[in-house]
């Protein structure tokens, strides 16, 4: 990922510019402007973000979900009502300004977090330092919005997104009427490498002196993503990887066209399943499970990170076979599959229930189709997925319903 420098006042004022808030885009009748500043402050570990809206017309009404815990000291140039867990913004003519501060330090378990700021470094997601928002705004008219760091001496930043010729990023979401940026951020001293692989322009990054190793990530995504890529095409074209190790959490973490992963995680772990792939398999199909779908969501990204390794090479079919036959023992630990958030028993059972639906698939149609076809249609669609889904895709696929997505068979134990 390109790394961006700090645009500061005086480097403004240096080229003749002004500051970028000031610098407006042209923008078409429908549209206003929408500009994220983010302050890093190391001292108090938060950052001060600022966003500032500028247009003919602009929307009459935000509200944002708010943490207590993260967001606060929230100040506006018109009227807020702050709330426990929302914050209300009401804009006002052509010009509104609305700021907070983001705390970004936030423990997963005990002593692991998920968010950090040290004095070298930050790592967080930028939809949590821009919380979830609701807008209200005439029909039609919709944002286009920009993100701008400030930034410590010496330090760079690593996002998902494209940089302008200005500096800023450009976080416009076709999907969104109001853009807010989404996915990882790594920013401070770091180091990065990155390299166009199937299609994607793929990018590695981690603090510098961590043990991230940047160059053997990029080495097993350009091993394995082709053949991720063949299964969902859909695949984002631009993909942050993160890196960094204690007190980050040990594990892996997607998002939008991102993922976090420890640097001391394995890329294929002792049991030939890989954390790495489990988590760009999420990245590539963009699902999401309802309130007992989330085995659906981790079934299929433990099956294709399982799966990858067999087709790459990296494992043996008879490995890949073994792997399967521990599943298949894990799983019949789990009772059933419809919890709002999959335990590792319901994953390792999602994986050969979508193991016999893919075979099942194969004998109904002669090898025309399988499961790739399924996550394929599943993630061309994206958003949230139910088991209701799942079977009506798989269904048309294999031309009648297929048994091993069955809900009583899923409900029972086996």
């Amino acid at each position: 990922m390109p790394t961006l420098k700090t645009t500061t006042l005086a480097a403004c004022a240096a080229i003749g510019l002004a500051f970028s808030f000031a610098c407006p885009i042209a923008t078409a009748a429908a549209t206003y402007e929408a500009q994220y500043r983010a302050e890093f402050r190391l001292q108090a570990g938060t950052i001060h973000v600022e966003l500032r809206l500028s247009g003919e017309k602009l929307p009459s009404k935000l509200e944002f979900q708010r943490d207590p815990k993260r967001h606060r000291e929230f100040a506006s140039s018109d009227q807020i009502v702050v709330q426990d867990t929302a914050v209300t913004w009401h804009p006002k003519g052509k010009f509104s300004r609305f700021s907070y501060d983001f705390v970004v330090n936030r423990e997963r378990s005990p002593g692991r977090y998920d968010s950090l700021m040290t004095g070298d470094w930050a790592l967080f997601r930028a939809d949590r330092l821009v919380p979830p928002v609701s807008v209200t705004a005439a029909k039609g008219l919709s944002s286009r919005a920009t993100l701008e760091f400030i930034l410590p001496a010496n330090w760079n930043v690593s996002t998902a997104y494209p940089r302008m010729p200005d500096g800023r990023i450009d976080i416009q979401d076709s999907d969104r009427r109001f853009d807010r940026p989404q996915g990882w951020i790594l920013a401070g001293k770091i180091g990065t490498r990155n390299s166009l692989i199937a299609g994607v322009q793929t990018f590695v990054a981690a603090p510098l002196g961590d043990n991230a190793r940047r160059q053997d990530l990029l080495a097993f995504v350009n091993w394995h993503l082709p053949h991720l890529v063949r299964v969902i095409p859909s695949m984002p074209k631009r993909l942050l990887i993160v890196s960094a190790g204690d007190p980050m959490w040990h594990g892996g973490l997607s998002g939008p066209s991102s993922l976090f992963i420890h640097s001391e995680r394995p890329m294929i772990s002792e049991n030939r399943t890989s954390t790495l792939l489990h988590e760009l398999v999420h990245v590539a199909m963009g699902i999401r499970g309802d309130e007992d779908s989330d085995w659906i969501v981790e079934g299929f990204a433990e099956y294709y990170s399982i799966e990858i390794l067999r087709r790459a090479g990296s494992v043996s079919r008879q490995r890949h076979e073994e792997t399967l036959r521990r599943l298949a023992d894990w799983g019949k630990t789990s009772p059933d599959l419809f919890t709002r958030t999959a335990s590792g028993a319901q994953t390792a059972r999602a994986v050969i229930v979508l193991h016999a639906a893919d075979q099942e698939i194969r004998r109904a149609t002669n090898d025309r189709a399988s499961l790739d076809d399924v996550a394929r249609q599943l993630s061309a669609a994206s958003g949230d997925v139910s088991l209701e889904r799942l079977q009506a895709i798989a269904a048309k696929v294999a031309g009648h319903p297929v048994v091993a997505l069955d809900r009583s068979r899923l409900m029972s134990a086996r």
